[in-house]
């Protein structure tokens, strides 16, 4: 749970805002109701999210992201800044699930001031949703590694937006569709490339648990150092585990992750070559945060289909070079 003293200083800048500016609008509505040309102001999380509501909301909203690329929404905590943000928008789209763990009280917090709060993850099938047994009975929130399920996501971005701005309650619809039919694509891309790696191979090896959903939509293992939220600490014995297990396994490649320190991946490596096996890094993946802004991998379809193709390639399958949408480097040789 958030700490106390966290959670206080939110709210003491939530009344400090309130205070200040509690009886005028936003920029962009009086009440629920747009003002004509202006666009709604709304902030998100993780780039995965802001990806999200910007692919339904198109040019009808300002999306304002709190975490950039690379940022680990595990342990992120809002800034003065960040929380005048919060205060001022139309409306907050965050992930839900515990993924914003420091913040999400507050989150709530600020909903329960009458704020338009919400998180894409709440209309999901709780019946699809993974409980790992190590994160204190919580559901593993990293459901966008699914494209599928995270796909489910938009249904509801586009009612909570449609419900801010009617005018335009058509548009969202109909780009909540068209999204998900390129995520479904995506979705089909991803499950042919993994099948492509031999199946002694298809063992993926990260950092932190992050790829459970990936591991069961997919068919692919999944084993790491840590456990689902990077809060967790990875002792000796996981270290020593993992080792263990690609002695045995052998596995061409192992990763490591944009938004994670490499520190516990290098210990396995150094662990392995202690004991004559050597293992080489098979790339970068992007795991809790997408890639640099302005970049391909900087958008939900680029961060998987890098995802999927570098696994792919690493572990000895057969990926386009250039991946899904042919807009990725080339591995290098």
């Amino acid at each position: 749970m958030l700490h106390s003293n966290r959670l206080n200083l939110f709210l003491l800048l939530l009344i400090i805002f309130g205070a200040s500016g509690c009886d005028r609008p936003s920029a962009a509505t009086v009440g629920d109701t747009p003002v004509a040309g202006q666009r709604l102001k709304v902030v998100t999380t993780t780039g995965m999210v802001t990806d999200l509501v910007r692919a339904v909301a198109g040019d009808h909203a300002d999306v304002l992201p709190l975490m950039g690329p690379g940022i680990d929404p595990h342990l992120f905590k809002p800034t003065r800044n960040d929380v005048k943000k919060l205060y001022e928008a139309d409306a907050v789209f965050y992930s839900g699930l515990m993924l914003e763990h420091r913040m999400e009280e507050a989150l709530e917090q600020l909903a329960g001031t009458g704020r338009n709060v919400f998180a894409v993850t709440e209309k999901l099938d709780r019946n699809r949703l993974r409980s790992p047994p190590d994160f204190a009975g919580q559901y593993d929130p990293h459901v966008w590694m699914d494209v599928s399920l995270w796909s489910e996501c938009l249904p509801l971005v586009a009612d909570k937006l449609a419900s801010l701005d009617p005018e335009h309650a058509t548009d969202f619809q109909q780009r909540a569709q068209a999204a998900q039919a390129e995520m479904k694509e995506l979705h089909e891309y991803i499950r042919r490339v993994i099948e492509s790696i031999p199946p002694e191979n298809r063992v993926l090896v990260t950092a932190h648990d992050a790829f459970g959903y990936f591991s069961v939509s997919y068919g692919i293992e999944v084993r790491s150092v840590q456990g689902v939220t990077t809060e967790s600490e990875a002792g000796i014995q996981d270290v020593n585990a993992l080792v263990d297990f690609l002695v045995e396994k052998k596995l061409p490649a192992i990763f490591v992750e944009s938004s994670v320190n490499s520190k516990n991946i290098q210990a396995v490596i150094e662990g392995c070559q202690s004991r004559g096996v050597t293992v080489k890094i098979g790339g970068e993946l992007y795991s809790d945060a997408m890639g640099a802004g302005g970049t391909y991998e900087g958008t939900y379809i680029g961060m998987l289909d890098a995802n999927a193709t570098r696994i792919a390639h690493a572990l000895g399958g057969t990926p386009p070079a250039r991946g899904f949408r042919e807009k990725l480097e080339p591995p290098q040789k």
